[in-house]
């Protein structure tokens, strides 16, 4: 019997190549978008979700159950951007990010859990960033919310283990994705004591993805998690430079690190 996936944006990027992946190793995908009727023609299944309001998430899950009758992985992709030096970005920007990044994918996995826990199986994987194992200059909200996510994935874990539902995230690094078109950008200010840093650094970000890769050794990883009988807490996919920041992030002292990051940001 075909696995039930549930991928929260698979309409473009990481959503995308994961949904297609598991599409074609014969899982039963169900993608979500604000729009789905854009992507009528993707081979699986597309319904409306957004991951700010908890009604559509009810609409969705409600759907898949009535069609299905069980959800056996879900993946929390959705995402959004933010950059800006913290003094300047509006903290309403600010919290819709979290919102989205962060008490989204919660609310998701909490409608879930009556389901899985009733199976006595499942697995949730929340897609996280590598920006989450530091504070980024200029990304410090982003990597606030996908750090967050990070940690409340390991708590999961551990409350969950007894019903059987695995949890884990996957911290990608640069991939060619269109982030960048839905990113909120505190704008460079010229009289700003930022603007010349946090120019520099805006242009560094959006030439990172813009010659980043395709994001298909992404889905590679969440196909072998699902497949993990016992995955482990976290995961990270990306350039060898980009995964080994997470370990010299361990390894060195804390003003080594700090200066690393400034040496490679110029600030």
């Amino acid at each position: 019997m075909a696995q039930i996936v549930l991928v929260t944006g698979a309409s473009s990027g990481i959503g995308r190549s994961i949904a297609m992946l598991l599409h074609q190793h014969n899982f039963k995908v169900y993608g979500t978008s604000r729009q789905p009727e854009k992507y009528a023609d993707l081979p699986y299944a597309m319904l409306a979700l957004d991951v700010k309001k908890t009604d559509t998430m009810d609409a969705a899950l409600s759907e898949i159950l009535k069609r299905e009758g069980r959800i056996d992985v879900l993946i929390n992709n959705a995402g959004v951007g933010i950059t800006g030096p913290l003094e300047e970005t509006p903290i309403i920007e600010s919290k819709k990010a979290f919102d989205t990044n962060f008490f989204g994918p919660m609310a998701l996995i909490n409608k879930v859990l009556p389901t899985m826990r009733a199976q006595r199986s499942g697995c949730i994987i929340n897609i996280t960033s590598i920006a989450g194992y530091m504070g980024l200059p200029f990304r410090g909200v982003y990597s606030a919310t996908k750090g967050a996510l990070a940690l409340v994935t390991e708590a999961y874990r551990i409350e969950l283990a007894p019903f059987n539902i695995k949890v884990c995230s996957i911290a990608p690094g640069d991939f060619s994705t269109n982030i960048a078109a839905g990113r909120f950008h505190a704008p460079v200010l010229k009289e700003s004591d930022y603007a010349k840093t946090y120019g520099k650094t805006l242009t560094l970000i959006d030439s990172h993805v813009d010659h980043a890769p395709s994001p298909e050794p992404m889905a590679q990883k969440v196909l072998a998690i699902i497949n993990t009988k016992d995955p482990k807490p976290h995961y990270a996919v990306g350039s060898w430079l980009q995964r080994f920041s997470i370990v010299l992030k361990k390894l060195l002292p804390q003003k080594r690190y700090e200066k690393m990051l400034r040496n490679h940001y110029k600030v």
